[in-house]
């Protein structure tokens, strides 16, 4: 099966036909989807969608553009909390961006580095946003790292191959989404044939960057079977392969959710 390592299930844009969404991601062999924190303040819907679907699982955490709004909701502690349900698997999305910067920057590392604590303290891998700020995500994660290691991964790669290395040195994985399908995506398609295949995993981030030839249109998780594609024709590999290697990496770093 395949696995959609990032969506955002309970947005807006399922909340008509989130069965009928379910039901194409199963006839498009994707098995498990992976739905995001991104607010303190609205995760119980998030939770909700996990506890309700025995394929989905979630994540909690603060997006940094929700950084300054959830600032005084979020601590180690209160992370690590509710990481304990069992359909909690990972902290984030956190990181930093500095394209929108809808929070200030000191804020967002604040919070990027509590939630870094609290892989560190659990064991959990955290779930990493970056965004013209590649620079100050290697400083913090290296930081970070020196009080204790801790897994992730960086999602939705569209920096250079300089930061993928750093994240295969590091031990985390590296995300691939419907940009990679994009036609003016050489460079990440670069990326993409560079980095070892047992450090990659797929995504949608739906309902954003849906891939090629659904551009424009909402992304869902049946579209990570497109990303698993491009990738398969780019590292010159048979399709099962990827779809072997990307849901074994998947299980390897969410350790917590079940074959």
């Amino acid at each position: 099966m395949f696995v959609d390592s990032h969506c955002h299930l309970d947005f807006p844009d399922f909340q008509t036909d989130l069965e009928a969404v379910l039901a194409e991601a199963k006839a498009s062999n994707v098995g498990r989807m992976l739905t995001i924190g991104t607010r303190l303040s609205k995760f119980a819907p998030v939770l909700a969608l996990a506890e309700a679907h025995e394929q989905i699982c979630c994540t909690v955490g603060v997006h940094p553009h929700e950084a300054e709004p959830e600032e005084s909701l979020c601590s180690v502690d209160k992370l690590i909390e509710i990481s304990r349900h069992p359909k909690v698997v990972g902290f984030g999305e956190t990181g930093l961006d500095f394209h929108y910067n809808r929070s200030p920057h000191d804020t967002q590392e604040r919070l990027f580095r509590m939630h870094c604590a609290a892989a560190r303290s659990t064991g959990l891998p955290v779930v990493v946003h970056t965004r013209e700020a590649d620079a100050q995500t290697r400083r913090i994660l290296s930081e970070e790292r020196e009080k204790g290691a801790f897994t992730g991964l960086i999602h939705c790669f569209s920096s250079d191959y300089d930061l993928a290395a750093f994240a295969v040195e590091i031990g985390f994985l590296v995300s691939f989404s419907g940009i990679l399908t994009f036609k003016k995506a050489e460079a990440l398609q670069d990326v993409a044939r560079r980095v070892p295949l047992d450090h990659i995993l797929i995504e949608t981030d739906a309902p954003y960057l849906a891939p090629m030839p659904f551009r424009g249109k909402r992304n869902q998780p049946a579209y990570v079977a497109r990303v698993a594609a491009k990738l398969a024709e780019l590292k010159g590999l048979p399709l099962a392969e990827i779809e072997r290697t990307t849901t074994a990496n998947f299980h390897r770093l969410f350790a917590k959710v079940a074959p």
